[in-house]
C-alpha cells in the first residue's frame, strides 16, 4: 500500500529531511506492535525489525489521531489534496490550511500567512521605490537591477516555485501566469542590463535604449503578496464558526469525587459517568442529564434558539452550551469526539471540503482556462512584435506580460469553495448541520418536503388531554404508576397537574395488550384500552379525532375515561406556514392510523397524508413523488425513516431522533424543530445566490480583462494596461470573491 524505502540507520526523513531514526526521533508511540517516531516537523515514519527500512511519512494509521503527528492540512479548491503540516497544494498553488480544527488548532497562527506578509513587508518599499524613480525619470539599471532582484527573487520565490511546480505537475494554474510574467520580465531586464548590446533596434526606443522592466516585476510580485495577505487573512474569518464552536468547548471540568470531593481536571479526563459541578456562567463540558440542582441554559451556539432552556432534575445538557444563573450536578454520558458538539465541528469541517455540483462548470472552465491564456499571451506577443508601433518588442513582451498576469483564475477557483466554507459554518450556528455541498444546493430546488408525524410533527411523547372525571383519574394514575408502558407516565403526568393525591395499590398486575389492574381500598380497578359500552358515544369524537381512548373501570363496572395525544409542536404551525409560503408542498407519511394522521393534517394544513405506512412504503411513497418531477426532501427522526431519508433527493433528521437517522440524512436539525427547515432553505437559497454572482463576476472580469490587456482598445483609444495595474486588478478580483462570500455570515436566517 505504501512503498518501503531503503535508507540506513539514522537517515533523513524522506519528506521533510530530519532524522527519525530511534536514537533522534522527536517522539514515539506504539500502535499494533510497532513504533512509530515522529520528526520534529510532526511526520511519522515506521521503524521496522530491519533498521534500514522505514514506512512512508503518509502512512500513518488513522486511528493515531492522538499521536503528535502533526496537522493534516488540505487545499480549499482540491479536497483530495492532504498533507502533514502547512504547504502550497500541488495543483492549485494555494495555501493549505487544517483539514479539521481541533482545540489545538484553534489558536495557531497560520505559517504561511506570517511568512507571506514577512515578504510583502520587505518587497513594497522595493517595488515603491522602483516605480518612483520610473516617474522621477532616473534611468539607472544596475541600480534597479540591485532593488529588484531580492524584491523578485527573494520576496517571490514562493510564487515563483509554485509556478514551477505547476508545471512538473503538468497543473498550470494562476501561479503558473505569475511566474511566467514576473520571470519573463525579470531575465529580460537582467539582459538588458548587463548585455545591452546583443539587442537589435526593434528592441530600442528612439533614444537607442534598450528599456527594462525591473519596476513592473517588482511591483506585480509585492500586489500578488498582498494578494495573498488579503486572501489568507480572509480565508481565516470562513472557518470562524468552527472557530466559535470550538470555543464553546471548556478546558476543564470539576469532577465530583466518591467522597464528595470536587476536583478540576482537564477536560480529556472525563469519563463517562462522571459526576460533574456545573456553576453559573460556565460552559458545559460534556452531554448528560441533570442529577441535582436546576438553572437556566443558554443553548444558542448549538441550537441557534435564543431564549434559555430551564433544565432540572432529568434533563438533558449539551457540552459546550451556557450555564445561567443556577448551579448543577450531572452526569456525564457523552464526552470527547462522542459529544455534540465535537460531531457538529467534524459535520461543519467535513461539509466545508465537500464540493458542490455547480463547481463542476468552474473546474471544467478552469482546467483549459490557462493554457488558453498562454495562447492569447503568445498570439499577443506575436500581433505586437510585427504590427506594433517602435519598439515593437518592448510593447509585445510588456503587453504578453499584462496578459499573463490579469487573467490569473483565483477568482474562478475560490468562487464555489469560499461559498460553501461560510454558509456551512452559518448554518451550524443556526443549529442546521449539512453534511456535504451537494445537499446545500439540493436544498434550493425542492419543492416538496415529506414529513413523518411522530416526533417531527408532534413532539413523540404521550400527553393526557381529556379525563370524564377526577376520581377516574386519580385511580387510573394510581395503578398506572407501577406500570413502565409509555402511555402510563402521561397519565401519572396528567394527574400531577391536577394536584389529584395517589393511592397505595395492592395485587398490581400487567396483562400484555390488555391494560393493568390493581386493588385500592378493597376495590379492584382495571385500567385499559378495552372499549365499554356504556362510554363508546362519548369515547366516538375522541377516537374520530385519532386520540387514544383508556377505559377506567372499578369492580367491572364503567368509571370512566381519558384521553391520549401525541401533541403537536408549538413550532410546526409556524414552520409549515413559512414553508407553504415559499411555495412548497407538505407530504405527510406516517405509520399511524388515518384518524390521528388526518387531525395533525387538519391542524397544520398539510396538503396530502399517507397513514398506516411501513418503512419501505415512505420510500416507495418518496419515489412515486419524484416520479411526479418532484425535487423532494424528507425530515424524520426514527429508524423507521432511515430508507425514507436515503431515497429522498435530501434528507433531513432531527437532531432529538436516533443516530441511525442521523447518519442517513444529509441535514440535521440540532433542535429537532421544523423551523430549522426554513432557516436552511433561506441559507440555501443565498448560498446559490452568491455562488452565482462569484462566478458571473469572475467570468466578466476575464472576458474583459484579457482583451484589454492584449491591447484591444490600443488602436482607437490609444489606451493599454499596465502590468502592474494587471495585477492589482488580479488581486482585488481574488479579494472581492472572498468578501462577497463573507456576506453570507451576515444571512438573516
Amino acid at each position: 500500500m505504501f512503498p518501503i524505502l531503503q535508507k540506513p540507520a539514522g537517515a533523513l526523513d524522506p519528506v521533510c529531511g530530519m532524522t527519525v531514526d530511534p536514537q533522534h526521533a522527536a517522539g514515539e508511540v506504539e500502535y499494533e506492535g510497532h513504533k512509530y517516531y515522529f520528526c520534529s516537523k510532526g511526520c511519522v515514519a515506521k521503524f521496522q525489525a530491519d533498521p534500514e527500512k522505514y514506512l512512508h511519512p503518509s502512512a500513518k494509521p488513522e486511528s493515531m489521531d492522538a499521536a503528535p503527528a502533526g496537522t493534516e492540512y488540505t487545499c480549499p479548491m482540491h479536497p483530495e489534496i492532504r498533507q502533514i503540516g502547512p504547504g502550497s497544494c500541488p495543483k492549485c498553488g494555494m495555501a493549505l490550511e487544517p483539514a479539521t480544527f481541533t482545540a489545538a488548532t484553534l489558536d495557531e497562527v497560520n505559517p504561511e500567512y506570517v511568512d507571506m506578509r514577512r515578504r510583502f513587508v520587505i518587497s513594497a518599499p522595493l517595488a515603491v521605490t522602483l516605480i518612483a524613480l520610473m516617474y522621477a525619470g532616473v534611468h539607472w539599471p544596475s541600480l534597479e537591477l540591485i532593488l529588484a532582484t531580492p524584491a523578485v527573487i527573494w520576496a517571490g520565490w514562493p510564487l515563483l516555485q509554485r509556478g514551477c511546480e505547476s508545471l512538473v505537475h503538468r497543473s498550470p494554474n494562476m501561479f503558473t501566469l505569475i511566474a511566467v510574467g514576473t520571470g519573463a520580465a525579470y531575465l529580460y531586464s537582467v539582459i538588458a542590463t548587463i548585455a545591452p548590446g546583443i539587442f537589435p533596434d526593434s528592441f530600442r526606443s528612439l533614444h537607442g535604449e534598450v528599456a527594462v522592466y525591473f519596476e513592473p516585476a517588482a511591483a506585480i510580485v509585492a500586489l500578488v503578496l498582498l494578494g495573498q495577505v488579503l486572501e489568507l487573512r480572509a480565508r481565516s474569518k470562513t472557518s470562524a464558526a468552527i472557530r466559535a464552536l470550538l470555543g464553546l468547548a471548556p478546558k476543564t471540568a470539576r469532577r465530583i469525587g466518591p467522597g464528595g470531593a470536587e476536583q478540576d481536571i482537564p477536560l480529556d479526563r472525563v469519563r463517562i459517568g462522571d459526576r460533574l459541578l456545573v456553576r453559573p456562567g460556565e460552559h458545559i463540558p460534556a452531554d448528560g442529564e441533570v442529577v441535582e440542582g436546576s438553572s437556566s441554559v443558554d443553548e444558542s451556539m448549538i441550537t441557534g434558539e435564543p431564549v434559555p432552556v430551564e433544565k432540572s432534575a432529568g434533563g438533558k445538557v449539551t457540552g459546550g452550551t451556557v450555564n445561567g444563573t443556577g448551579a448543577f450536578v450531572m452526569r456525564a454520558e457523552r464526552v470527547g469526539a462522542d459529544t455534540l458538539l465535537a460531531r457538529i465541528v467534524k459535520m461543519v469541517s467535513e461539509a466545508q471540503r465537500s464540493r458542490a455540483p455547480i463547481q463542476r462548470l468552474a473546474d471544467v472552465v478552469s482546467a483549459w482556462f490557462v493554457p488558453t491564456v498562454v495562447g492569447v499571451a503568445i498570439v499577443t506577443f506575436v500581433v505586437w512584435a510585427i504590427w506594433g508601433p517602435a519598439p515593437r518588442m518592448a510593447y509585445a513582451l510588456v503587453n504578453a506580460i499584462a496578459v499573463l498576469i490579469i487573467a490569473c483564475p483565483c477568482a474562478l477557483g475560490l468562487a464555489t469553495p469560499m461559498s460553501i466554507m461560510v454558509a456551512t459554518g452559518r448554518a451550524a450556528t443556526a443549529g442546521v448541520l449539512i453534511r456535504d455541498a451537494a445537499a446545500l444546493e439540493a436544498l434550493a430546488k425542492v419543492n416538496t418536503l415529506v414529513v413523518d408525524k411522530t416526533g417531527t410533527l408532534t413532539e413523540g411523547k404521550p400527553r393526557l388531554i381529556s379525563s370524564s372525571n377526577d376520581e377516574a383519574l386519580r385511580l387510573a394514575a394510581s395503578v398506572e404508576r407501577m406500570s413502565e408502558h409509555p402511555l402510563a407516565g402521561a397519565i401519572v403526568a396528567g394527574a400531577a397537574e391536577r394536584g389529584l393525591p395517589l393511592a397505595t395499590v395492592t395485587g398490581f398486575r400487567s396483562i400484555t395488550g390488555q391494560g393493568v389492574t390493581g386493588t385500592i381500598d378493597g376495590r379492584e380497578i382495571t385500567v385499559s384500552n378495552a372499549p365499554q359500552t356504556e362510554l363508546l358515544e362519548q369515547a366516538e369524537p375522541m377516537i374520530r379525532e385519532g386520540r387514544t381512548v383508556v377505559y377506567v373501570s372499578i369492580d367491572g363496572r364503567a368509571a370512566g375515561l381519558l384521553g391520549i395525544t401525541d401533541p403537536i409542536k408549538a413550532s410546526a404551525r409556524d414552520a409549515i406556514r413559512e414553508l407553504h409560503r415559499q411555495r412548497m408542498q407538505i407530504v405527510m407519511l406516517t405509520g399511524d392510523n388515518q384518524g390521528a394522521a388526518d387531525r395533525v393534517a387538519r391542524e397544520l394544513g398539510i396538503d396530502e397524508v399517507h397513514a398506516g405506512l411501513l418503512p419501505a412504503q415512505k420510500a416507495e411513497a418518496i419515489a412515486a413523488q419524484q416520479a411526479r418531477n418532484r425535487v423532494v426532501a424528507m425530515a424524520g427522526d426514527g429508524i423507521n425513516d432511515a430508507p425514507a431519508l436515503a431515497r429522498a433527493d435530501v434528507g433531513i433528521a432531527m437532531g432529538t431522533g436516533t443516530d441511525v437517522a442521523m447518519e442517513t440524512a444529509a441535514l440535521t436539525l440540532v433542535k429537532g424543530d421544523l423551523r430549522g427547515i426554513v432557516r436552511a432553505r433561506k441559507l440555501s437559497l443565498a448560498t446559490m445566490r452568491n455562488i452565482r454572482q462569484n462566478l458571473f463576476f469572475a467570468f466578466l472580469y476575464n472576458t474583459l480583462g484579457v482583451p484589454v490587456a492584449a491591447g484591444v482598445l490600443y488602436p482607437v483609444f490609444g489606451l493599454l494596461l499596465s502590468p502592474v495595474i494587471a495585477s492589482a486588478a488580479m488581486t482585488l478580483s481574488s479579494v472581492s470573491v472572498i468578501a462577497n462570500a463573507l456576506r453570507l455570515r451576515k444571512t438573516v436566517l
